[in-house]
């Protein structure tokens, strides 16, 4: 039996819990019911719409500067995605902005545990799109209930994406080697998340990781 839209769906209401936090946040932060839909809809990247929404609320407008700069830095790991997954998915021409616009974490996961090939495209793009259809549904779930839900952090929706992330990478984790990369790259991200801008300890502990591996191969 083919389990890939199996998972694929079970990821994609996982993580479209965590949104109705997200479309929660957007409203009572300032931003338009549509603002925060757009969010989802274009930048659909959830780590950088939290690190948006959060300069926007503690700043206002007058931040959204800054607020651009904190999303992009958390949102620069899907270009390393986007070198995995672009040989395999072979989009060609303006394709491409389809694929790009579903190369997130979740769909990037999925597809590389995969044993080949075909098995990786389906994973991508079934993920890929439940993700995309749960996450926007939930963000107006979450944006038109507003403050009548409270902090959505009090119903643990903000580990809920989490958890189902760390589901896919676990098992991936198959050697010692696989594990001390991953112990080395969580402890510099948690090191560092209280000492540098938002989105800077992904990137560090991503690079911590790729050193590792790098050194590991000479």
């Amino acid at each position: 039996m083919n389990r890939i839209p199996v998972v694929a769906v079970s990821i994609g209401m996982a993580t479209g819990i965590y949104a109705v936090s997200f479309g929660a946040l957007g409203v009572t932060a300032g931003l338009s019911i549509l603002e925060t839909m757009l969010l989802s809809l274009l930048m659909f990247s959830g780590a950088s719409q939290f690190a948006f929404v959060g300069v926007v609320a503690t700043g206002g407008m007058a931040a959204i500067a800054t607020a651009i700069a904190s999303a992009w830095l958390l949102g620069v790991r899907n270009g390393f995605y986007a070198l995995r997954m672009a040989p395999v998915l072979g989009m060609p021409g303006i394709t491409k902005l389809l694929s790009a616009q579903l190369t997130i974490d979740e769909s990037t996961a999925v597809a590389t545990s995969q044993g080949n090939e075909s098995a990786e495209r389906r994973g991508f793009w079934w993920t890929g799109v439940s993700v995309f259809v749960f996450w926007n549904l939930m963000t107006l779930a979450g944006a038109l209930l507003g403050d009548q839900i409270g902090d959505p952090a009090n119903y643990g929706l903000d580990s809920a994406a989490a958890a189902a992330f760390l589901g896919l990478v676990w098992p991936r984790l198959s050697s010692s080697k696989f594990k001390l990369i991953g112990l080395a790259a969580f402890i510099v991200a948690l090191a560092t998340t209280s000492i540098v801008p938002a989105g800077i300890p992904v990137l560090l502990g991503a690079l911590v990781a790729a050193l590792i591996q790098y050194w590991g191969k000479k």
